[in-house]
């Protein structure tokens, strides 16, 4: 994990260094005496997570993570005052520790960081040989793209459709969307991604795609028709 530390305190920073230094897969790439400069540092290198201190002079830690918005590492608040914790939860770090910060503490927040690392990674992944990895419940299954004839949104999981079967994964269609090649895939309703070249006949705002019918939208209608290219 490439690691960010930022604390505007220096005794704090050379005890985090430390303490990252005994974990064999962390990796600090920077340090950060003030949020502002987290930021930048964020908008150009690839960091998994940050140990953030609440309280610095200018932007705090809450803020900072605020406005990190989808370029976002994993967040492990450090901090010597209680009372942030709530509101920092609702921001959905990974944990938040109290400064002194103890060996057994720090590894156990790490964990978690790392959990959270794997997850995100391995519930959907795109590679350049036209095929994904995605998270069949405790199995990483390969899946070609070419076998994906829709994607359906259900809550707080997106079904993979295959002529077979279908794949459940706790994930968003958003998510999906920006994973999916849009040369091969199009959306047409906020709960459906369909592949264009899957796509058997359209009528009165249904498509069909093996014998299945999924719903068009208003909203999506041009833009499908114009990459159908239909005379």
């Amino acid at each position: 994990m490439n690691v960010l530390i930022v604390d505007d305190n220096k005794i704090a920073r050379t005890t985090m260094k430390q303490l990252a230094s005994h974990v064999k897969d962390i990796t600090v790439i920077g340090e950060c005496v003030n949020a502002m400069d987290a930021y930048n540092l964020i908008q150009e290198q690839t960091i998994d997570l940050i140990l953030l201190d609440i309280e610095m002079p200018g932007m705090s830690g809450i803020e900072l993570t605020k406005n990190l918005n989808n370029k976002r590492p994993v967040i492990i608040f450090t901090t010597s005052k209680k009372e942030y914790a709530v509101e920092a939860f609702e921001l959905n770090v990974a944990d938040y520790i109290v400064k002194p910060v103890t060996p057994a503490r720090f590894i156990q927040a790490v964990d978690k960081a790392r959990e959270i690392l794997q997850s995100n990674t391995e519930e959907f992944k795109m590679h350049k040989d036209e095929f994904i990895f995605i998270r069949d419940s405790n199995i990483v299954r390969r899946l070609k793209l070419d076998d994906i004839l829709f994607a359906e949104a259900m809550g707080d999981y997106v079904k993979l459709h295959t002529p077979q079967k279908f794949f459940a994964i706790h994930t968003t269609l958003k998510n999906v969307g920006e994973k999916l090649p849009a040369s091969k895939f199009i959306r047409v309703h906020r709960s459906y991604i369909v592949a264009i070249d899957k796509i058997d006949t359209i009528q009165e705002g249904i498509l069909v795609i093996n014998g299945k019918a999924v719903p068009v939208a208003d909203a999506y209608r041009a833009s499908l028709n114009k990459r159908m290219n239909i005379l």
